[in-house]
């Protein structure tokens, strides 16, 4: 009679869990929670318009140095590659025979001085005989004609003597500008200026520098669409030097072309990059990043959010009544690990980053904050139900017992 009460009593309890479970799966099946997402809050903001370009570093002046007269060239008086400044000497050529053109020049404006002095004398003299006829009409307008000619001859001989000056001026050869003066092109004892000037050496101005790039076509428009039809203005130029770090000192850019070059289809631009402790050198190729300037109103979202299909690049966002919508949107360009997104957004949305595959249009989801590591703390909820099913097994426990029980109680 106990044994039959026992077994009675538990067929009761074996059927009490059994409708416990059964419940509990209905109710869950019933009820299924949302799944977890890892989402970002996105805001709109000024977002600066960045380029990686190619550029090629160029003097900001350059100066040929040239000898202008005729002469043999003497000696060189600067150090090759040394900073020089303008009017500074840097070669001398034998000034001998400019001297004696000099001295001749000299000579010839003093006998035109003396004849000009004579055709005045003459001059003065028939002015004042001709009132009272000594002299006639004729000797006059010659003495007066002698005294014309005699004045532009003095002119001329001045002038003579002005260019022989310049030319022996020319036999001492400056800088026209401050810079770096390069190596000599001609060596000393040559003869120099014959016919055409003779290139001696070329002076660079280094400080600042002139960084030449170009953009495409299409890049270019793309910056203007970005920047709402404005152009891109005065926008700063990072240069990276050859072993990937930053150069200190950012320029500025200082022309943009209007004309595209039929051979690239690109349009030249040039920024000014200072250069004071010539660290960079002309004609070095370097890495630019050029921030032409900032798009207003513009969202970043990473990158992992955007999706794409036929019907172009979209958004999944938990709207305010929890369930998901997407969003087309206007992916403008990648920055960095980022999306810059023109439109189809707004402030405030939560974009889904991670768990996109766990969302549709319409059903509802849980939002997360997004960890750009991929490990969130938060959003882990299957696994922690997953954790909650070996929670039951000990209870099983007691009743294995007892049935392991019964069979000493038999005994």
């Amino acid at each position: 009679m106990v044994m039959k009460s026992r077994a009675v009593a538990l067929a009761a309890a074996l059927a009490l869990v059994l409708s416990a479970c059964g419940g509990g799966d209905e109710q869950a099946q019933g009820q299924m929670p949302p799944p977890e997402v890892g989402v970002v809050t996105v805001q709109p903001g000024n977002v600066p318009l960045e380029k990686d370009l190619v550029g090629r570093l160029a003097p900001y002046r350059s100066a040929d140095v040239r000898a202008r007269v005729p002469g043999v060239l003497q000696r060189r008086v600067y150090e090759e590659g040394s900073d020089v400044k303008a009017g500074q000497v840097l070669f001398r050529i034998d000034p001998d025979q400019l001297q004696a053109s000099l001295g001749q020049a000299q000579a010839s404006l003093a006998a035109a001085k003396a004849e000009y002095a004579n055709a005045k004398a003459n001059a003065d003299r028939a002015r004042r005989l001709a009132p009272e006829r000594f002299v006639s009409q004729s000797d006059l307008d010659n003495a007066l004609a002698a005294e014309r000619s005699a004045g532009a001859s003095v002119q001329q001989a001045q002038a003579a003597l002005d260019n022989a000056r310049i030319n022996l001026g020319y036999a001492t050869v400056t800088s026209p500008i401050d810079g770096r003066a390069n190596q000599q092109q001609v060596t000393e004892g040559a003869l120099v200026g014959q016919g055409t000037p003779t290139l001696l050496t070329t002076v660079d101005q280094i400080d600042p520098l002139y960084v030449n790039f170009s953009m495409s076509v299409s890049e270019l428009d793309q910056a203007r669409r970005a920047l709402g039809g404005r152009e891109t203005g005065d926008a700063d130029v990072q240069v990276m030097l050859p072993d990937g770090s930053q150069y200190e000192h950012p320029g500025k850019l200082d022309f943009s072309g209007n004309v595209v070059d039929p051979a690239t289809g690109a349009v030249a631009l040039r920024a000014v990059v200072p250069n004071p402790d010539r660290r960079l050198l002309p004609g070095t190729y370097v890495t630019l990043k050029a921030v032409l300037g900032q798009q207003a109103g513009a969202f970043l979202v990473p990158q992992a959010a955007l999706q794409r299909d036929d019907r172009g690049p979209f958004l999944m966002v938990i709207g305010a009544d929890g369930n998901v919508v997407r969003k087309d949107v206007v992916a403008n360009r990648t920055q960095g690990p980022d999306w810059v997104i023109g439109s189809g957004i707004e402030a405030g949305d939560q974009v889904v980053v991670s768990g996109l595959q766990r969302v549709q249009p319409g059903q509802p989801a849980k939002g997360t904050p997004w960890q750009p590591e991929g490990s969130p703390p938060e959003g882990q909820a299957p696994a922690a139900g997953e954790g909650e099913a070996p929670a039951e097994a000990p209870a099983a426990a007691p009743a294995d017992d007892a049935d392991a029980a019964d069979p000493a109680e038999q005994g």
